[in-house]
């Protein structure tokens, strides 16, 4: 009995000792991250007073399926750190998926105080659908078989509008979201676990849209430029199935594995369909 109660002891002490870690480690790099985006995002405009404002027709909804893709993987990385701090494994779940839309609440609260932006109710409902899109899976499936991935290349666009588009690389990753992809990676082994399938190889579907240089379509056409949606069908490699007992590397590989590899994908849009050997 005693032997017991002191292995729950120091399970107890380990357990804090490691949620302490992740609120410390936490709390500082998301204070840093919040900043870096408010001097990226806010500085020249600055702040005003607090409104609400509609933009679920902007950019061809290719910044909700952003939100969405980013509440899921604070999620995922969440779940993953409270496991890691012994948590049980539908709580860290559960608190994970609620941390994933609350990291965003505040960038939203800036957005609301920005003047050319807003407190934006499309882009809370696309958090919330991110984190429950994983919460969901892992009360269903308890592992994460569909994960989305984004994959980006630079544009001839952000040159001609690089207030809005960004200006350089690391500007342009954010902001030009005709360079974004996004996509919905498959685990079919995980589906057919009985088939050859190789586990390391993905189906994947992508969504993206091209030659926005403004916000809305009837600005666009003013610029003399007419956007269009770009769905794909690719393959995509699953990196959390390399094997390995290195933790470092197992980490890393759960960490780029928010990225979707240059791969063949198949392109469909209104003006044409064709083929990538590499699409980024």
């Amino acid at each position: 009995m005693l032997i017991c109660l002191t292995t729950f002891g120091q399970q107890d002490t380990l357990r804090n000792k490691r949620l302490n870690t992740i609120l410390i480690t936490g709390g500082i790099g998301y204070s840093a991250a919040i900043y870096g985006l408010s001097e990226l995002w806010y500085k020249e405009q600055g702040l005003g007073s607090f409104r609400f404002f509609n933009d679920n027709a902007e950019w061809n909804q290719v910044d909700k399926v952003g939100h969405f893709y980013s509440t899921y993987h604070f999620s995922r990385l969440g779940n993953q750190v409270l496991r890691w701090a012994s948590v049980e494994d539908k709580k860290a779940a559960f608190w994970g998926s609620i941390a994933g839309t609350a990291l965003l609440i505040p960038i939203e609260i800036l957005d609301g105080f920005s003047p050319e932006f807003g407190f934006s109710y499309g882009d809370m409902i696309a958090n919330a659908a991110g984190s429950a899109f994983f919460l969901g899976q892992e009360l269903l499936w308890q592992e994460q078989r569909i994960k989305p991935k984004f994959s980006f290349s630079q544009t001839s666009l952000a040159q001609l509008k690089p207030d809005l588009l960004g200006d350089g690389l690391a500007e342009e990753w954010f902001k030009d979201y005709n360079g974004q992809t996004y996509w919905l990676s498959f685990d079919i082994r995980a589906f057919a676990p009985e088939s050859n399938w190789p586990k390391w190889l993905n189906l994947a579907i992508g969504y993206g849209a091209q030659n926005m240089l403004r916000a809305r379509e009837f600005q666009n056409n003013l610029e003399g430029f007419n956007s269009y949606r770009q769905w794909y069908l690719g393959i995509d490699l699953d990196l959390t199935s390399i094997p390995t007992k290195r933790k470092w590397l197992k980490t890393a590989l759960f960490l780029l594995d928010i990225i979707k590899l240059p791969a063949p994908a198949l392109e469909f849009n209104k003006n044409q369909s064709k083929l990538h050997f590499l699409q980024f």
